[in-house]
């Protein structure tokens, strides 16, 4: 029953990522680079953050109580923020290299700002995913029955269905924030922050995992929709994608702006 629980968990927090991974980057080996240095943004900025945790744990003198609950508070709006500065520092990185190219080389084709924040996102969900949810997925393991005191039995399913959702909210967060900073609209990037927040702090609702998924998906719901039609969507491109008629759909028919 443990090794069910463990490959349901993963496959439900980590198919949907491994599927656009195989299908969309994994043929190129370029994408494949950029993804991996979203990923090693995200991880910088984990570690920033763990630094200022460590500092304000020994600023309090490690005190327990009520103090913690709100450094821990404090210590997840802090690292929202921080992702959020590494999400467009990565973007200004992105946006460097690519007019770096062009004057080198005019000729060549650069991936487009679009693929490339889709390709971030992704790498940014990915590491996200696994830092958040490898420890829970291996307590699923065993020994163990979750549940028998009185909490919610669901627990591991309620947090791979979060997990899901925030790898894929990344990918939506990624497409709209360069979108905003292509088109100078800061107010973009202040939703971006905001959902991200709002998100984040969901989480301390841990005894209502129906409000708090419910609410998440809504959410992940609005950006995948502001996502697909930032990056190129259309009602009709869609009708065509899910009749198979559109071979070139959005992402693979990318060209540099």
């Amino acid at each position: 029953m443990t090794a069910a629980v463990f490959f349901g968990c993963a496959f439900i927090a980590f198919g949907p990522a491994l599927a656009l991974y195989v299908f969309t980057i994994a043929t190129d080996p370029l994408r494949v680079i950029f993804l991996i240095a979203g990923a090693f943004f995200w991880l910088v900025s984990l570690l920033l953050s763990s630094v200022f945790w460590y500092l304000v744990r020994i600023i309090t003198d490690n005190k327990d109580g009520p103090i913690q609950k709100y450094l821990l508070i404090f210590g997840v709006l802090l690292s929202v923020c921080i992702q959020e500065l590494f999400r467009l520092a990565y973007y200004r990185l992105l946006k460097k290299a690519s007019e770096g190219l062009k004057s080198i080389n005019p000729e060549e084709t650069t991936p487009s700002m679009r693929l490339l924040a889709y390709v971030s996102g992704l790498g940014f969900g990915i590491m996200s995913g696994v830092f958040s949810f490898v420890n829970t997925l291996s307590d699923s393991l065993g020994p163990g029955t979750v549940g028998i005191h009185g909490d919610s039995p669901q627990f591991f399913l309620n947090s791979a269905f979060m997990t899901l959702v925030i790898i894929l909210l990344h990918v939506f967060w990624g497409i709209v924030f360069f979108d905003g900073c292509e088109k100078k609209k800061w107010y973009i990037l202040l939703i971006v922050l905001l959902t991200h927040l709002l998100v984040s702090t969901q989480t301390f609702l841990s005894p209502y995992y129906e409000l708090n998924l419910v609410s998440a998906y809504i959410i992940m719901v609005f950006m995948g929709i502001w996502a697909f039609f930032v990056a190129g969507g259309s009602c009709r491109s869609l009708k065509l994608c899910l009749l198979c008629q559109d071979k070139d759909f959005l992402l693979y028919n990318q060209r540099s702006r």
